[in-house]
């Protein structure tokens, strides 16, 4: 498994990391604090100051103080030795005298000397500058190896995370595959969406037409609905007259007395009947 895996290799690099740590302060310690001087206090305010909490730049600015002081230290040794030489030569007896073929000498092997010394200056600035290109490397991949570390620490729980995110899209892709629109390309999908946004935006206006008319459709309904209940009153009224109509007339029918609705209606009849007689004679 992956995750097993990473957990194996994050407790590996712990164990490492654990057995030899690497850090400014123990790099520091043999100059910072050498044994032979044990608990003496440093006179150097800027060395005291940088002491606090060594980084490569006040590590550098240590360095460049130390070079000047060693710098200043070294001419006043060479001044001091050469004036007690020439105030021993003086007041020697018989007093040191030197000659111009000793002088040559002397400068001859001061020369070569220099030369040599020069020669080993350039090895060593060699040497110093192909250290420092190595440790700023190894100083990257140090610090790679940390955020390496940092990031194997967080890859289980993501790990998780990119399991749940493949279940819920292996779920999304089931879903699409029963609803064709969620396999569309991506111009096709920005097609449809705008589509769907026209149509909503013309469901929205026909939806804020029809608000507008409902408060007029609700009068419309409220009378209707009053008149509906005024044509029902009648309904009720007339069906109840026309039931008792029915009844009376299949009464009438089964040889029953006409009521006096019927014998009026026959009188009338007849009457108009005899009218009609009387005045069509009259013409």
């Amino acid at each position: 498994m992956p995750t097993t895996d990473a957990t194996q290799a994050l407790e590996t690099l712990r164990r490492l990391q654990s057995k030899q740590e690497l850090s400014i302060i123990k790099l520091s310690e043999t100059i910072t604090d050498p044994p032979e001087q044990g608990a003496r206090q440093r006179a150097s305010d800027a060395s005291n100051s940088l002491l606090d909490g060594p980084t490569p730049v006040s590590l550098e600015a240590d360095l460049a103080h130390y070079t000047e002081l060693f710098a200043k230290l070294r001419f006043s040794y060479v001044e001091q030795v050469t004036k007690e030489k020439f105030i021993r030569a003086i007041v020697g007896d018989p007093p040191l005298i030197v000659t111009m073929q000793e002088n040559s000498e002397l400068e001859k092997c001061n020369a070569e000397a220099k030369a040599e010394l020069k020669s080993l200056k350039q090895e060593v600035a060699l040497m110093v500058t192909v250290l420092e290109r190595r440790g700023r490397d190894l100083c990257q991949r140090y610090e790679s190896i940390q955020l390496d570390t940092v990031k194997l620490q967080d890859l289980p729980e993501k790990t998780q995370e990119l399991r749940a995110r493949i279940e819920k899209l292996r779920s999304l892709q089931e879903i699409s595959d029963a609803n064709p629109n969620l396999n569309l390309p991506l111009a096709k999908t920005i097609g449809l969406v705008a589509r769907r946004k026209a149509e909503h935006q013309e469901l929205a206006r026909e939806l804020e037409a029809l608000q507008a008319k409902v408060p007029r459709k609700r009068k419309e309904a409220e009378r209707l609905r009053a008149e509906l209940g005024s044509l029902e009153a009648k309904l009720h009224t007339s069906s109840a007259a026309a039931r008792e109509a029915q009844r009376r007339k299949e009464a009438a029918a089964l040889g029953g007395v006409a009521d006096d609705l019927e014998q009026r209606a026959r009188w009338w009849k007849a009457s108009e009947e005899v009218l009609k007689q009387a005045l069509s004679l009259k013409s």
